[in-house]
């Protein structure tokens, strides 16, 4: 049997390629990553019960399942990342922006997916200390930092690296003052990378890792402006708070051989481009990239942190600008079929209790 996409699911390549993974990548499975394949298994089904709304003009009923809520699942979190978007976009500043991208080697790879935990927090110290560290010298002021932690390339392969995107300035609190960075040049990416290494490694050997043999000598770190910061911003908002691929990236499913086939955009090109996989290689590039339950792949440092309002206050009033903070929308409303009104949930019924 072959299914070319109409509407081929996540969760059915799960079910139906669960005896492969299992067999090939089971003794290598964590709970976090059970757990996410559990979600999305269930997502939107009866297991999980049903959200009963009706309308409160017409009366028309509404019954729909839950979904699961999982920041892994393809199908989820879409009003999250809106909200994280619109209050990143809040506090913007009339600043040109810069994304910073700190880029773990091809030797830590493996060591990431085996300690994901330990070794993406130590990517996150690493980098925006590093960051810290030279605005603290070049700039003589505090700069603001938004770090998220993408873990994937566009193929699905294992490739950590965490983007930066930083205001083009920092606060220097005791004077009162905002330096503006002059020109549109950050910092030099390769003193950058060097000094990103050496954190790295220390960080990694202080959480008790063993650093692999044959480490690079040279790492990567990519410096660009960005403009006024929103397009990077948009670029970020993307992978945020849904899986690593989209549902309707999923081009078909051939049972006959066992794989599936998807669609991604190459990086080199710009154009679209295929890639067909066994089915429990698939299945466990898509676990593979599962964050540890708790993790935050998403944080902000320096005065753009969540408890340096007052400090980013004093942003605002030495640039001249309202940041808004408060500001969030609201979650759109299921409408009525008939006659269009926002329908009211009146109950909801919960996972169903399995026959005695």
């Amino acid at each position: 049997m072959s299914c070319a996409n109409g509407n081929l699911r996540l969760a059915d390549l799960f079910e139906l390629g669960r005896p492969a993974l299992m067999a090939r990548y089971g003794s290598r499975l964590q709970p976090h990553q059970y757990q996410a394949m559990s979600a999305i298994k269930q997502c939107r089904t009866e297991q999980l019960g049903q959200i009963h709304r009706q309308c409160p003009d017409c009366g028309t009923d509404n019954e729909m399942p839950r979904s699961c809520g999982h920041r892994s699942c393809p199908t989820c979190q879409n009003h999250t990342t809106t909200q994280w978007l619109e209050r990143q976009q809040a506090k913007r500043l009339p600043v040109d922006y810069f994304m910073v991208t700190f880029t773990l080697p091809a030797q830590l790879r493996a060591l990431a997916g085996a300690q994901p935990r330990a070794v993406y927090a130590a990517l996150f110290a690493a980098a925006s200390s590093t960051l810290k560290g030279f605005g603290a010298r070049k700039l003589k002021a505090q700069m603001g930092q938004c770090a998220v932690l993408h873990t994937h390339n566009r193929r699905l392969d294992l490739h950590p690296h965490v983007h930066i995107v930083v205001p083009g300035g920092g606060i220097d609190v005791r004077r009162r003052q905002f330096r503006k960075l002059k020109g549109r040049y950050l910092f030099n990416a390769f003193a950058l990378a060097r000094v990103f290494r050496a954190r790295m490694l220390a960080a990694l050997q202080q959480a008790g890792l063993s650093i692999p043999v044959g480490m690079p000598s040279k790492w990567v770190v990519d410096c660009r402006n960005v403009g006024r910061g929103e397009p990077a911003l948009q670029y970020l908002s993307r992978y945020l708070y849904r899986g690593v691929i989209r549902e309707r990236d999923l081009i078909g499913y051939d049972a006959a051989a066992g794989t599936v086939t998807f669609g991604y955009q190459d990086a080199q090109t710009g154009q679209p481009a295929t890639r067909t996989l066994p089915m429990a290689d698939f299945l466990w590039r898509v676990l593979l990239h599962v964050l540890p339950t708790g993790f935050r792949r998403v944080r902000d440092y320096g005065f753009l942190h969540g408890n340096a309002k007052r400090r980013l206050a004093l942003v605002q009033l030495l640039l001249r600008v309202w940041i808004d903070n408060t500001a969030e929308r609201a979650r759109p409303p299921v409408c009525c079929p008939a006659c269009h009104t926002p329908m009211i949930i009146i109950r909801i019924t919960h996972r169903p209790r399995p026959d005695p």
